[in-house]
């Protein structure tokens, strides 16, 4: 259900029939009285009349106090400098007050997010402040190879496993995620530029939802966007998913770019994919010397082989040879695969009984850790890392 915030009878006229059935106030004290007395309320509408601060110190307050609840922003004007303050205080959209149907389309989507927030929140254990998700990182440094498909296939069997998970696309220029899943972002990586302190709340604010226990994170649409997310940041905002989520997935570029270096300092387990081609081998070849390089573990190796039963001239046994390292998960080659990501659905959710989504779940199983997560969060920083800088990304 949806409040309106609203004084002037002009605008509430207007809005209304928008909406549909919402109850009214006038000033913040009602709609707190409101709140507090309905609780079945998903909604706040916050009209053109109610002014910006008063608007955004309420969207502020409800983040902890209300999770579950958006709010709506109407303005006779959008600029971008109203878009990031209204961001960086949780309201989840703004509408001009002429695009009516854009306020229809916002309350009705936000209704249901309340609504499956509302039961993820009766469904999933509180987590306190010293347990800390599992974050698995997949990267492959040639292009082609299934990476894409894989992150998303692996996160969604996690979700499906009944572990709340975040996909995070931190390809940030050609980023297939979102396509992937046929999502569209209200916001994406980009904005947490603008927000400065990322917190829990500020994360809730920039992740999609997608389905039951699966989020995404999903790379800037618009270009040059990339060029302000910071390795910086994108560790604070993997450090943030990692409080609210059981699993992070992070689906990376072709490149170990600064942002990528960023991400594999954060992961529990790293997920390295190559096809039975000698180019894919030979760049997997690489990128393993470089992580050794870098210093970390090669027990949170696993090395992933896509397409595997291809009859290329080179066999798994090869492969593994070539790398003197086990393969952890081969994944079968099927026509579909394709048809299901043009569809924008996992594979694992549209034919879970299929070959491609049963060595999916299992590698989602496999990696599944059998200490408590804090233990696991402690094991992750690693020691010892050699100095390593690079002054722009560098591909494999």
């Amino acid at each position: 259900m949806t409040v309106l915030w609203e004084a002037d009878p002009l605008a509430i006229a207007t809005l209304q029939p928008t909406i549909g059935s919402v109850s009214i106030n006038a000033d913040a004290g009602g709609l707190e009285a409101t709140l507090s007395s309905e609780p079945g309320h998903s909604v706040v509408v916050v009209g053109p009349n109610v002014l910006v601060d008063d608007a955004l110190d309420f969207a502020s307050s409800q983040r902890l106090a209300r999770p579950y609840l958006s709010v709506v922003l109407v303005r006779l004007r959008v600029d971008s400098s109203l878009l990031k303050n209204a961001l960086r205080a949780g309201v989840r959209e703004v509408v001009k007050f002429d695009d009516l149907p854009a306020l229809a389309d916002a309350c009705r989507d936000l209704e249901e997010l309340g609504r499956r927030l509302r039961g993820a929140e009766t469904e999933q254990p509180k987590r306190t402040s010293d347990v800390v998700g599992q974050v698995i990182t997949v990267f492959s440094a040639k292009g082609g190879c299934g990476k894409t498909t894989l992150a998303t296939n692996l996160a969604a069997a996690s979700a499906k496993a009944g572990r709340s998970t975040c996909l995070v696309d931190l390809d940030l220029t050609f980023g297939d995620v979102a396509i992937s899943l046929q999502l569209k972002p209200a916001h994406t990586i980009g904005d947490a530029v603008a927000l400065g302190r990322l917190d829990e709340s500020a994360v809730h604010a920039l992740v999609t939802h997608h389905s039951d226990l699966l989020d995404a994170l999903l790379a800037p649409v618009e270009p040059g966007v990339a060029e302000n997310v910071s390795a910086a940041l994108v560790g604070e905002l993997i450090g943030a998913l990692k409080q609210r989520y059981d699993v992070v997935v992070v689906d990376t570029p072709a490149a170990f770019s600064d942002q990528a270096l960023a991400a594999f300092d954060a992961t529990d387990d790293f997920l390295l994919v190559a096809t039975l081609d000698v180019p894919a081998i030979k760049n997997l070849k690489l990128t393993l010397e470089m992580l050794q390089l870098l210093g970390y573990s090669r027990e949170r190796w696993h090395v992933v082989l896509n397409r595997a039963d291809a009859k290329v001239g080179l066999s798994v046994d090869d492969v593994q040879k070539m790398l003197n390292l086990p393969i952890a998960a081969q994944i079968p080659s099927s026509r579909a695969v394709p048809s299901a990501i043009n569809r924008g659905v996992p594979l694992v959710y549209d034919a879970p009984g299929h070959d491609v989504s049963e060595s999916i779940r299992r590698l989602a199983k496999d990696l599944e850790p059998a200490a408590e997560p804090s233990e696991r969060g402690r094991r992750a920083t690693r020691a010892g890392r050699l100095p390593f800088r690079r002054e722009r990304p560098v591909s494999a």
